[in-house]
């Protein structure tokens, strides 16, 4: 490497140090509320997220790719959410084995209030920049998410 290149390498390094550490206390902070303030995990939050965008339900193996989890994390989550009434599962016509995931009006009622609240602290959390800093921040942001996606279909 030479001087220059060896010097914007070291610069991205801090960056992307820093970018894990912004983004690892976000998330610790957002876990610590939605346990303490709602007695949930953000796994949980995912699911019921991911639900509520699909109102008339998603395979069970479609919501473990969507969330990039397991089948075994999802149906847990799933199994526990249908116990408290807040989601329920569907038979798949013409297919014994699947299920189809989905709220109850109950799992989107909390639903609902959970988002309101996340996105409440996150706007909280994100207080010191402004709405230039947001909108460069996330066009870098995603200059870095399309190579990310470009290196991830070049290794395929």
């Amino acid at each position: 490497m030479t001087g220059q290149s060896e010097t914007l390498s070291k610069a991205r390094l801090r960056v992307w140090l820093k970018l894990l550490k912004a983004s690892n206390g976000i998330e610790a902070e957002i876990r610590r509320r939605l346990r303490d303030g709602h007695n949930t995990t953000l796994p949980r939050f995912d699911v019921m997220s991911a639900l509520a965008r699909f109102p008339d339900g998603l395979k069970m193996s479609d919501l473990s790719t969507f969330l990039r989890v397991s089948n075994g994390n999802v149906t847990g989550i799933v199994d526990k959410l249908t116990e408290e009434g807040l989601a329920q599962r569907v038979a798949v016509p013409g297919d014994k084995r699947a299920q189809v995931a989905r709220l109850t009006q109950k799992g989107e009622a909390e639903f609902e209030n959970l988002a309101s609240r996340h996105e409440s602290w996150i706007n909280s959390l994100l207080d010191g920049l402004t709405n230039e800093d947001l909108e460069t921040l996330s066009d870098k942001l995603e200059r870095v998410l399309a190579q990310s996606t470009e290196q991830e279909r070049a290794d395929a």
